[in-house]
């Protein structure tokens, strides 16, 4: 039987992940005693693995696939496919910025302005080569954590990853400069993902990771209506696409099924239901697939 190897982030990515492959269907399990999770498919061997070293090993063919963020990839300038983008991280569903950031009340405004300063960071090689591409000579340390507390004492400036800035602010740190944004990929082995069998198995994980991606946020609403006020129901019910419209025994009502965001629903409930509408009902979604 073909085995597709797949590895899990371990760190600060591993519980959003889990809950991801969770509504995407699979349920992983893990043991504090164990870097090889147990999965419900017999056809996948997950293993836990720093994203920060990901793509190193699915590049040398110890994963077939795996998932950490294009950050990761960039630093180690891997050769890896790309099979899809999975915006997710341990906090929002919001891509991640990678940020060049000095103390609130430092004399630098610029990245010019560090010739010859020193930046703490683990994102080390990615930080070396947008300096040099700039012309700037600074001192790169690789940092092993806390990096937000080491300016001034430590260091002149940290580039640092950052969701919301709140760690940042928090410490009295303002950005000068946003070096890239980041999000998580699904990445595979280039030989592997050639092989057939294991392409149709990747991509179907990236289809239903995708699809429940795609259901955050969103709940399902159906409703009926008579088919004089179709118009009107119509006109205050937000659609992803098309509401789907069907008859029903009466003919002169109609059954409507749409998706919307769960933000707009206590607004758009009443409005409906001022237009006509009843029988109204919403649901939650775990998959919505395009």
């Amino acid at each position: 039987m073909s085995v597709l190897k797949l590895g899990i982030p371990k760190g600060s990515l591993q519980d959003a992940t889990i809950a991801l492959f969770e509504r995407a269907g699979w349920k992983i399990y893990v043991s504090s005693r164990s870097y090889f999770p147990s999965i419900n498919d017999v056809e996948i061997e997950c293993m836990l693995v720093r994203a920060q070293e990901m793509a190193r090993y699915v590049e040398q063919g110890h994963l077939d696939a795996g998932l950490t963020g294009n950050d990761w990839v960039l630093e180690n300038q891997t050769d890896v496919e790309y099979v899809t983008s999975l915006t997710y991280s341990k906090q929002s569903r919001q891509k991640v910025k990678w940020v060049l950031a000095v103390p609130e009340d430092s004399k630098y405004q610029k990245p010019e302005d560090l010739e010859g300063a020193t930046i703490a960071t683990e994102l080390v090689e990615f930080t070396k080569r947008y300096f040099a591409s700039k012309n700037i000579n600074v001192k790169v340390e690789f940092s092993w954590g806390a990096t937000e507390v080491k300016p001034p004492m430590l260091a002149d400036a940290i580039v640092e990853v950052t969701e919301t800035g709140s760690s940042l602010r928090a410490n009295r740190l303002r950005i000068i400069e946003v070096l890239m944004e980041s999000e998580t990929q699904l990445i595979a082995n280039k030989a592997s993902y050639a092989d057939a069998w294991k392409r149709e198995k990747i991509n179907n994980i990236a289809l239903m990771l995708n699809g429940a991606i795609a259901a955050q946020g969103q709940v399902g609403l159906m409703l009926n209506a008579r088919r004089a006020d179709l118009e009107r129901v119509l006109s205050v019910l937000p659609a992803l696409n098309s509401p789907t419209v069907s008859n029903l025994t009466d003919q002169a009502w109609v059954a409507l099924n749409t998706i919307l965001d769960e933000t707009l629903v206590r607004d758009v409930i009443p409005k409906l239901k001022a237009a006509g509408a009843t029988g109204i009902v919403e649901y939650p979604l775990s998959k919505v697939v395009l």
